[in-house]
Protein backbone atom coordinates (compact mmCIF):
# COMPACT_ATOMS: atom_id res chain seq x y z
CA UNK A 1 0.00 0.00 0.00
CA UNK A 2 1.44 3.40 -0.97
CA UNK A 3 1.36 6.29 1.46
CA UNK A 4 -0.30 9.46 0.17
CA UNK A 5 1.94 12.49 -0.12
CA UNK A 6 1.09 15.13 2.50
CA UNK A 7 0.14 18.40 0.85
CA UNK A 8 1.83 21.57 2.09
CA UNK A 9 -0.14 23.75 4.53
CA UNK A 10 -2.41 26.46 3.13
CA UNK A 11 -1.86 30.14 3.81
CA UNK A 12 -4.84 32.33 4.70
CA UNK A 13 -5.12 33.61 1.10
CA UNK A 14 -4.78 30.13 -0.35
CA UNK A 15 -7.48 28.91 2.00
CA UNK A 16 -9.77 31.71 0.78
CA UNK A 17 -9.31 30.45 -2.79
CA UNK A 18 -9.86 26.84 -1.73
CA UNK A 19 -13.09 27.82 0.05
CA UNK A 20 -14.41 29.31 -3.20
CA UNK A 21 -13.41 26.18 -5.11
CA UNK A 22 -15.03 23.92 -2.49
CA UNK A 23 -18.21 26.02 -2.53
CA UNK A 24 -18.46 25.85 -6.33
CA UNK A 25 -17.16 22.32 -6.84
CA UNK A 26 -15.57 23.45 -10.08
CA UNK A 27 -14.72 27.02 -10.99
CA UNK A 28 -12.68 29.34 -13.19
CA UNK A 29 -10.07 31.93 -12.29
CA UNK A 30 -12.58 34.66 -13.16
CA UNK A 31 -15.21 33.26 -10.82
CA UNK A 32 -12.72 32.97 -7.95
CA UNK A 33 -11.46 36.51 -8.58
CA UNK A 34 -15.01 37.88 -8.75
CA UNK A 35 -15.95 36.31 -5.43
CA UNK A 36 -12.75 37.28 -3.63
CA UNK A 37 -12.78 40.85 -4.95
CA UNK A 38 -16.16 41.46 -3.30
CA UNK A 39 -14.45 41.53 0.10
CA UNK A 40 -11.12 43.16 -0.76
CA UNK A 41 -9.03 44.53 -3.59
CA UNK A 42 -7.12 41.78 -5.31
CA UNK A 43 -5.74 41.65 -8.83
CA UNK A 44 -7.02 38.99 -11.19
CA UNK A 45 -3.42 38.10 -12.09
CA UNK A 46 -2.67 37.51 -8.41
CA UNK A 47 -5.58 35.08 -8.16
CA UNK A 48 -4.46 33.31 -11.33
CA UNK A 49 -0.89 32.97 -10.04
CA UNK A 50 -2.11 31.62 -6.71
CA UNK A 51 -4.38 29.09 -8.43
CA UNK A 52 -1.51 27.89 -10.63
CA UNK A 53 0.66 27.49 -7.51
CA UNK A 54 -2.10 25.59 -5.71
CA UNK A 55 -2.27 23.24 -8.68
CA UNK A 56 1.53 22.81 -8.67
CA UNK A 57 1.38 21.95 -4.97
CA UNK A 58 -1.33 19.34 -5.56
CA UNK A 59 -4.32 21.16 -4.04
CA UNK A 60 -6.09 21.79 -7.34
CA UNK A 61 -6.51 20.05 -10.68
CA UNK A 62 -8.04 21.38 -13.87
CA UNK A 63 -9.82 20.36 -17.02
CA UNK A 64 -9.87 22.41 -20.19
CA UNK A 65 -12.94 23.28 -22.21
CA UNK A 66 -12.02 25.43 -25.21
CA UNK A 67 -9.80 28.19 -23.82
CA UNK A 68 -11.23 27.94 -20.30
CA UNK A 69 -9.62 26.10 -17.40
CA UNK A 70 -12.04 24.68 -14.82
CA UNK A 71 -10.42 24.06 -11.45
CA UNK A 72 -11.51 21.62 -8.77
CA UNK A 73 -10.07 20.52 -5.44
CA UNK A 74 -8.06 17.33 -5.09
CA UNK A 75 -8.97 17.09 -1.40
CA UNK A 76 -12.42 17.42 0.19
CA UNK A 77 -12.92 20.39 2.50
CA UNK A 78 -13.83 18.30 5.55
CA UNK A 79 -10.55 16.35 5.42
CA UNK A 80 -8.53 19.53 4.98
CA UNK A 81 -10.28 21.31 7.84
CA UNK A 82 -9.81 18.29 10.08
CA UNK A 83 -6.09 18.18 9.27
CA UNK A 84 -5.77 21.94 9.88
CA UNK A 85 -7.55 21.64 13.24
CA UNK A 86 -5.28 18.78 14.29
CA UNK A 87 -2.22 20.82 13.32
CA UNK A 88 -3.54 23.79 15.30
CA UNK A 89 -4.05 21.65 18.39
CA UNK A 90 -0.56 20.16 18.05
CA UNK A 91 1.35 23.36 17.34
CA UNK A 92 -0.50 26.10 19.22
CA UNK A 93 -2.06 24.15 22.09
CA UNK A 94 0.69 21.53 22.54
CA UNK A 95 -1.69 18.67 21.83
CA UNK A 96 -4.46 19.89 24.14
CA UNK A 97 -7.89 19.73 22.52
CA UNK A 98 -9.26 21.13 25.76
CA UNK A 99 -7.00 24.18 25.36
CA UNK A 100 -8.38 24.84 21.89
CA UNK A 101 -11.99 24.48 23.02
CA UNK A 102 -11.43 26.71 26.04
CA UNK A 103 -9.87 29.41 23.83
CA UNK A 104 -12.83 29.27 21.47
CA UNK A 105 -15.49 29.18 24.18
CA UNK A 106 -13.89 32.03 26.12
CA UNK A 107 -14.25 34.30 23.09
CA UNK A 108 -17.55 33.23 21.51
CA UNK A 109 -21.06 32.66 22.72
CA UNK A 110 -22.91 29.54 21.61
CA UNK A 111 -26.49 29.14 20.57
CA UNK A 112 -28.42 26.45 22.42
CA UNK A 113 -28.40 24.23 19.30
CA UNK A 114 -24.61 24.60 18.97
CA UNK A 115 -24.13 23.70 22.64
CA UNK A 116 -26.33 20.61 22.23
CA UNK A 117 -24.41 19.52 19.12
CA UNK A 118 -21.05 20.02 20.85
CA UNK A 119 -22.22 17.91 23.82
CA UNK A 120 -23.27 15.16 21.38
CA UNK A 121 -19.88 15.25 19.67
CA UNK A 122 -18.07 15.08 23.01
CA UNK A 123 -20.20 12.08 23.98
CA UNK A 124 -19.37 10.34 20.70
CA UNK A 125 -15.66 11.03 21.14
CA UNK A 126 -15.75 9.71 24.71
CA UNK A 127 -17.45 6.50 23.60
CA UNK A 128 -14.85 5.99 20.83
CA UNK A 129 -11.94 6.39 23.24
CA UNK A 130 -13.43 4.04 25.89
Amino acid sequence: MTKRKQLPPLSEKQLAIMNVVWDHGETTVGEVWSELSEGRRIARNTVQTMIVRLEEKGWLKHRTEGNTFYYSATQPSHKTRKRMAQRLVETVFQGSTEGLLMAILDEQSLSESEAIRIRELIGQASRRSS
